[in-house]
Order: C-alpha cells, then structure tokens, then sequence
C-alpha cells in the first residue's frame, strides 16, 4: 500500500516536472524564435535598401542615357532640316535662274511677234491694193468679154441659149467618153489584178496541198472459187441468198459469169456489209441462214465501228473539233461513198486543207474555214433517204447541231443553190471545183466519157454561126470557131455566153467545163 502511494506521488510529480519542462523548452522555442525574426527582418531591410539604391543608380544612368541620346537625335533632326533648307533654298534658286530666263525668251518671241504683225499688216495692206487692182481688171475683162460674145452671137446668128446649149452638149458627150474610158479601164486593171489574184491564191492552195491523183471506188462484186460455191451461195431453191437478202437489204445478181457475184444497193454502208458478209461466208464454207444472220449481224457491227473510227480520224486530220457524234457518224460514212469514182470523205478534207488555205492567203479564219470544206459534202451520206439535194440536206443537219450561219451557207450554197452571205462560200466552191477538177481525181467510164464530148459537141454545133467545135482537155473545154462574116465581135461574146449557159442547163458534169469562142478574118491573095 505504500508502494502503491509512494508510486502515485511520484508519477504526479514526474507528470509536474514534465509540465515545468515543456513550458521552459516553449518559452526558450519563442524567445529564439523572436530573435531569428528580428534578425530576418534586419536582413531584409538591408536588401531592400540595397535594392532601392541599385534601382536609384539604374535609374539615374537611363535618365541621363536617355538624355544624351535625345540630345544626339536633336542634332541629327537639327543636320536634316538645315539640309533640306539648303536643298530648297538651291531649288528655289534654280528655279528662279530658269524663271528669268523664260522671262528673256518671252520678250524676245514678243519682240519676234511685233515684228511679225507689223510684217503683216504691211503684206495686208499690199493684197487689199492687189485686189483692188483684180477688181478693175475684172470687170474690164467682164465688158471685154460680153462685147466679144455679142460679135460672136452677131456673127454666128445663134442666140445666147443655143449657144449654151451646143457647148453643154459638147461637154456632156466628152465626158461620157472620158468617163466610160476610165470605167473600162479600171474594170480592165480590175479583171486583170483579181484573175492573177486569185490564180496565185489557188495556185499556193493546190501547192501546199499535194494529194493523191487516184481515185477511190466501191466495189461492188465478189470473187466466187467455183460454181460449185456459187449453187452454195444462192442455196436449196434459193433460201440462202434470200435470207441474205433480207439480212443485209441488198440485191445480189447472180448471173452466167464465171467466178463473180455482183452486190447491188444504193446505201454504201449496207452494200459494204453485204460484200464483206459474202466474201467471209465464202472463206467460211458453212452457208446457211442461221449462219448468215449471225455473220451479216457481226459485220454490222463492225462497220458501224468503222464508220465512228473513219469519221474521227477525218476530223482529227482535218483538225476539226466540236463535231456532234452524229456529224463524224455521216462523215465515216462518206468514206463508202464516191463520186464520178472519187472518195467524197477524201475529197472532202481535201477541200477542207484548200479552204484553210486560201483563206490563210485571204486574212480570213482557217479553221473556220477547215470547218465549212470538211462540212460541206456531209447531205451525200443520207442524200438516198432524204428528199432533195445533197447541199440542203447537209445544211439542214448541220443546222440541227447549231453550226454557225457562216458554215451553213457554204454547205447550201457551194454549188450555188443559195445566195453566198459569207465570203467563205466562194471559198468552198472553189476548193470544191479544184479538187474535182484535179487530173486523176474522178473518173468515168469510156461510154459515158464520149457521150459527154459529142454533148459539148452537139450543143456548140447548134448555134447559127458555128463552123466547127472540138471538145479537149477531157471534156473541160469546148473550142468553137465561128463564120468571121455571120458573127461580129460583139456577137461571139454573146454566143460564147450562150453557149456556156445551154451547157450549164442541159448536162451533168464534175467542175466547170470552159468555152472558147475563135472568130478570125483571113484575107489570102496571091502575088504573080
């Protein structure tokens, strides 16, 4: 029990010492830490009014830097404005030297020009005594004058209006003359330059344009092996060549010729799929009328490709574009159709290179020129479905696809159906005319070719006058001479004329055809 008293003291005056303890270790911990503060604070003053006197210092050196530098920039503004006085003040010095100047010159031209009018005035007064002098002789000459028309009147017994009369009449018939002299000779010189003109123009156009000079045709007959071939072609009781027939839409004549078969149509195209179809019917060997649709069907096809292929390679070379898928259609199609035995699409970019060229010569727009000659020709693709002329129908399709008016009228007027409203229809014509008319480029059969001279012939022979006629250079020119005591001068122009119209009328021919007309007076005598 005293333990346990003695122990409970002891742990209450341990628990009082511990106390006593901590307060001591506080009031120690606070005094220190007062004091650390207050030494901190001290520091810090320090630093700060080291601070302050370094800011003073900077601030004092900016100040006084910035005072030097304003002084320095005072004195360079001070240097420019004192020169650019100096510069204006010389400026104004110059100025002025060029001012006095002037002001010398301009007293001198007012000096010059006093000197003038008083020149003037003297002159003036010497053309006022001049006229006053004209007048005078004026009218003594008007009196001298009338005294001599009265003697002349007296004399000649006529009055004053017949005189005037007789002398107008005069007047107006050598006039008349004059002027008809001129007339003629400027339409001579006229004539003269506009043919050597335009012979020099075509010249270069066929010159630059060198084609071909042979011509194209569609044959329209077909090699047969045998006759045993041939009875394959036409068939048990003919059922092949009419099933052919009714695939392709062409005749076939099959006649007592050896080793031919003859195709007959006026379309080209399907005349050309109808040969190509019986030439590889024939290669084939297997003739029967399934087998012939199916052969007529792919060569259709194969044609038609042809055709777009054939009419864009035309219009590339010809340099073309814009063209509407149904104008290079008719185009290829040009290629299977000939006339007098010339290939009209070859024919016409012929005429479309001598169009581009002529108009080049002529200042006018090649490629709208190229556009009307490749164009022109385009009617004769359908001109076997379509009524009326190939120069119509080809305008009327070209003006569905709005070509312009300039291409439309050369296309209608190149053979001179239509009035020509743009100078690139005579173009055409021409190009037209020379690709026609070039050797070698269109051909006829020998039957055909006499029957057309012994025309030219007939015709020239029909008129009074006409002595004999011959018909040369292939039927492109008739020669005629006359009876020099039947026809005059005047009258072999107009017969010529004649002649060329009846011509014009009454045939049928590729180009122009020329007529010459020779009237000549012989007078023979002999000498014994």
């Amino acid at each position: 029990m005293g333990l346990l008293n003695w122990l409970a003291v002891s742990s209450s005056s341990m628990i009082a010492l511990a106390i006593v303890a901590l307060l001591v270790g506080a009031a120690i911990a606070y005094g220190l830490s007062v004091g650390w503060a207050k030494s901190r604070a001290r520091i810090a003053r320090s630093r700060a009014e080291q601070l302050l006197n370094e800011a003073r210092e900077k601030a004092e050196s900016i100040v006084e830097r910035a005072h030097i530098e304003a002084k320095e920039e005072a004195l360079k503004l001070r240097e420019e404005i004192e020169q650019e006085v100096a510069g204006t003040r010389a400026e104004l010095k110059e100025a002025e030297r060029r001012l006095a100047k002037r002001e010398d010159n301009l007293e001198k031209k007012i000096d010059a020009l006093s000197t003038q009018e008083r020149s003037l005035q003297a002159q003036e007064r010497q053309l006022q005594d001049r006229d006053k002098a004209l007048s005078l002789k004026e009218k003594e000459l008007a009196e001298i004058v009338s005294q001599q028309r009265d003697q002349l009147l007296k004399i000649s017994g006529m009055s004053l209006e017949e005189a005037r009369e007789l002398l107008l009449s005069r007047l107006k018939h050598d006039v008349e003359r004059e002027s008809a002299a001129i007339v003629e000779n400027a339409i001579t010189a006229a004539k003269e330059t506009a043919e050597e003109k335009s012979r020099e123009i075509i010249l270069t156009a066929i010159q630059r344009y060198a084609a071909e000079h042979t011509s194209d045709h569609t044959v329209s007959a077909v090699d047969i092996p045998s006759d045993d071939m041939k009875g394959r072609v036409i068939g048990r009781e003919g059922r092949n060549i009419r099933a052919f027939e009714k695939a392709t839409g062409v005749d076939v004549i099959v006649d007592d010729t050896p080793g031919v078969v003859v195709v007959s149509a006026f379309d080209p195209i399907r005349r050309e799929v109808a040969r190509i179809s019986l030439e590889r019917l024939i290669q084939d060997g297997r003739i029967h009328p399934a087998r012939i649709e199916e052969i007529v069907e792919q060569v259709r096809k194969e044609v038609e490709k042809q055709v777009q292929e054939l009419g864009k390679k035309a219009s590339m070379e010809a340099n073309v574009g814009g063209l509407h898928r149904k104008q290079i259609d008719l185009l290829g199609r040009l290629n299977f159709r000939t006339s007098y035995g010339q290939n009209v699409l070859r024919h016409s970019i012929e005429v479309a290179y001598l169009c581009q060229v002529m108009a080049d010569e002529l200042g006018l727009d090649g490629a709208l020129a190229r556009r009307c000659g490749l164009l022109h020709d385009i009617g004769k693709a359908v001109d076997h479905e379509v009524e009326g002329g190939h120069p119509q129908i080809g305008a009327d399709i070209c003006k569905r696809f709005n070509e312009r008016p300039e291409v439309i009228n050369a296309i209608a007027g190149h053979h001179g159906d239509v009035p020509a409203t743009s100078p690139y229809t005579p173009l055409v014509a021409a190009a037209d005319a020379i690709s026609a008319s070039r050797p070698g480029s269109r051909r006829e059969s020998l039957e055909r070719y006499i029957k057309r001279l012994e025309a030219l012939e007939g015709i020239a022979n029909q008129f009074p006058g006409v002595k004999q006629s011959y018909a040369i250079q292939a039927g492109r020119e008739v020669r005629v001479i006359v009876d020099a005591n039947r026809i005059d001068d005047k009258m072999a122009v107009k017969t010529a004329r004649d002649i060329a119209q009846r011509i014009e009328k009454e045939m049928t021919y590729p180009g122009e055809i020329k007529v010459t007309l020779l009237r000549e007076v012989r007078a023979v005598e002999y000498a014994r």
